[in-house]
């Protein structure tokens, strides 16, 4: 597979997350649209995706946006004490380490996308050249009583939803891994323009998940054993038995189709429980693809040969197989 790094600029509010899971959809999407985007048709890509992934999408990461860090990823999800493990704390300095690391939600990543799980590399939204990424607020909606020409009570009244802005010339990436077989990165950058020309996610009609292609570059396949553990950038749901250890978060996706399913009598898909992204999992065996995972279905009513992409990128990360907790 080719393995591209996509900058973007965010032009507008978002109603929903730059998550993998997600931007493989709305590629999906415009892939039914314009059958030129791929070298085969739609239903065939889909077919074997559970078998050969033709794309695989990572969620949003921050660039440039911490001093001296090219990338800031979420945070692993290993035990805080594993930043802490190489040194030599009383049960008072320990707990308030603790506090101070339950604040740093970021890693900052390195350019070769080695990640070192070290207290030295977390970071702070404080830490930004903005002090954070975004900020969180409200939009207004309403419907129109046709009868009245107004809203009203019941379900004319209005009513607000969460959306999130980021700041002024905050930037981020997107890392994608394609099948040249199937998708080349040149119409890899059309369908990711015309997603962040129509909106991305919920309340696109209204204007929201509007970014900008900044820049697309190729980058050489992750070097998997360059690490003792495999850190994933989307949420995903790892193979059983192809790892001794794994930590995660829970994310569990409500699913709903979208564009012209988003009116069906049955939209909604039956929610999928994923590690999110951020997760870490220490390989049984020699993973010889740059990606972990698997291919969801039978997740949709409306529309049957629906998949989710449960499929993650890794990137290698030294998280030190002696901690003490693996004693």
């Amino acid at each position: 597979m080719e393995f591209y790094k996509i900058t973007i600029r965010p032009d507008s509010g978002f109603g929903t997350s730059l998550k993998g899971d997600t931007l493989f959809g709305h590629f999906c999407w415009q892939a039914a649209h314009a059958p030129d985007l791929l070298k085969t048709d739609l239903d065939t890509a889909i077919e074997q995706y559970a078998r050969k992934p033709f794309a695989v999408f990572s969620s949003a990461v921050p660039t440039d946006a911490a001093q001296d860090a090219p990338h800031c990823f979420k945070r692993p999800d290993i035990p805080l004490d594993w930043f802490m493990s190489s040194e030599h704390l009383s049960k008072k300095e320990k707990i308030l380490a603790t506090k101070e690391l339950k604040g740093k939600k970021w890693l900052k990543g390195n350019a070769d996308l080695i990640l070192d799980a070290t207290r030295t590399n977390l970071a702070a939204d404080t830490d930004f050249k903005d002090n954070g990424l975004a900020e969180t607020g409200t939009c207004a909606h309403n419907t129109i009583n046709r009868m009245t020409g107004t809203t009203g009570k019941g379900r004319f009244a209005p009513f607000e939803t969460s959306v999130f802005r980021f700041y002024p010339n905050v930037l981020l990436s997107l890392f994608v891994l394609i099948d040249p077989k199937f998708l080349d990165k040149d119409h890899l950058v059309k369908g990711m323009s015309r997603i962040g020309k129509f909106g991305f996610g919920r309340d696109a009609s209204t204007g929201m998940g509007r970014f900008t292609i900044i820049d697309t570059c190729p980058l050489p396949l992750p070097d998997l054993s360059a690490g003792d553990g495999l850190y994933t950038l989307a949420p995903c749901l790892p193979e059983k038995g192809r790892f001794n250890q794994t930590w995660f978060t829970p994310f569990v996706r409500f699913g709903k189709h979208g564009d012209l399913l988003a009116g069906v009598r049955q939209p909604f898909k039956n929610p999928v429980i994923m590690a999110d992204e951020g997760a870490v999992c220490v390989p049984a065996e020699t993973i010889d693809t740059p990606y972990i995972g698997c291919a969801v279905t039978n997740v949709s009513k409306a529309m049957p040969e629906t998949v989710v992409q449960a499929y993650a990128p890794v990137l290698p990360i030294r998280i030190g197989a002696l901690h003490e907790n693996n004693l």
